[in-house]
């Protein structure tokens, strides 16, 4: 085996470290709250009630908080279809030309009939040359997965995987339990913590106002168990937080740090349908699937619908640096936009005309709009 395939294959045992941790730590809590607190601390008290109730809700936050972080560990990162990828004679062709200029006229032409409508700073088609691809809107190139992501947001070391277009419900889902866990355990072991504080603290069960419960070993995962529930609630819920934001916005972290690039300039919006549509674009469309870790998310993470976005050949006064407008009005004349999405999110949206001898007249009538305002 080469050295460089050794390197590659103890980098992605290492990788599984993180996930290990937060197994052993669920592990851990799933011990110290059924065995220790709830058998060992609250039955002994003689409050089984109390303690029946505590590990119904438990289990329940359990298993969808499990389910949510292995759907988001396990499930495979999405990547373009293969009608993005070059032909075999474009791609020979590609890799003949020595001139860039040469290599974006051949993107671009390939990319004529694909639904892309985001480019690279410079207005160049968006090429991976790792995968030989043209890459979709929202697609980036993840150098620890080594593959296009479609709609990818990050890659998380503390699930090992891409967070994505596949997944991504399945990341906001495993944020949202594990607060829920947290925040449970917390609140149900906070009293039993004050208890074991305060026998700990006078070192004798004797001398303990509250006698009721027992000095064993119990106390110190109890108060450990108190710990480690409320450090990862108050960490999980800022990045939590975060990301709700980004669904409202319907950005990616990518996106949020680097808006991306329409064919009329930089829109950190471009792809915001609202907040209601950007909420049902992850979730799905069913609401009784919403808190489920399956998957609903609408599109197929090549083709998302936009707001309305100028399409820069009808934009000719560009160059005179004013906007177009119609004769005797002060008002710009209508932009058509870019696409018109089948995505049934933009269903009720005002529908624009499609006719080719209507949108013809409209760029003849900027044409000469133009041509007036030289000549005058």
């Amino acid at each position: 085996m080469a050295p460089w395939q050794v390197l590659r294959c103890c980098q992605r045992s290492l990788a599984w470290v993180p996930v290990l941790f937060i197994a052993l730590v669920v592990a851990w809590s799933y011990y110290a709250y059924v065995v220790e607190l709830c058998l060992f601390t609250i039955i002994f008290t003689g409050e089984k009630g109390k303690a029946v109730v505590y590990l119904v809700v438990f289990h329940l936050s359990f298993v969808m908080f499990v389910w949510s972080y292995w759907m988001t560990i396990f499930t495979s990162p999405a990547s373009p279809s293969k009608e993005f990828c070059l032909s075999k004679s474009d791609k020979e062709q590609y890799e003949k030309e020595e001139r860039q200029e040469s290599q974006h006229e051949i993107l671009k032409r390939v990319a004529k009939d694909l639904p892309v409508y985001t480019t690279t700073a410079s207005r160049a088609i968006r090429y991976c040359e790792r995968c030989q691809l043209i890459k979709p809107d929202r697609c980036h190139h993840c150098s620890a997965c080594d593959i296009c992501v479609l709609k990818m947001d990050h890659h998380c070391p503390w699930v090992n995987n891409c967070v994505g277009f596949s997944n991504y419900k399945f990341f906001l889902l495993f944020l949202m339990y594990s607060l829920l866990y947290c925040l449970f355990v917390a609140t149900t072991v906070l009293q039993y913590f004050i208890k074991f504080w305060t026998l700990c603290r006078r070192k004798s069960a004797e001398n303990c106002p509250k006698n009721e419960l027992p000095d064993t070993h119990a106390k110190f995962h109890v108060l450990f168990l108190f710990f480690v529930a409320a450090m990862f609630f108050i960490s999980i819920l800022s990045l939590f937080s975060y990301h709700c934001w980004l669904v409202g916005k319907n950005r990616s972290t990518i996106e949020a740090f680097r808006a991306p690039t329409f064919r009329n300039g930089p829109d950190k919006n471009g792809f915001s349908l609202g907040c209601g549509k950007n909420l049902r674009e992850v979730f799905g469309d069913e609401k009784k699937y919403w808190l489920l870790p399956v998957f609903t998310s609408l599109g197929d993470g090549c083709n998302f619908p936009t707001r309305l976005v100028m399409d820069p050949e009808q934009v000719i006064v560009t160059s005179q640096s004013e906007p177009a407008k119609s004769p005797g009005t002060n008002q710009p004349l209508p932009i058509r936009p870019l696409s018109e999405s089948k995505n049934r999110l933009l269903s009720s949206e005002s529908q624009w005309l499609d006719g080719g001898s209507e949108e013809e007249g409209v760029k003849s009538e900027i044409k000469n709009h133009v041509t007036v305002s030289i000549e005058s």
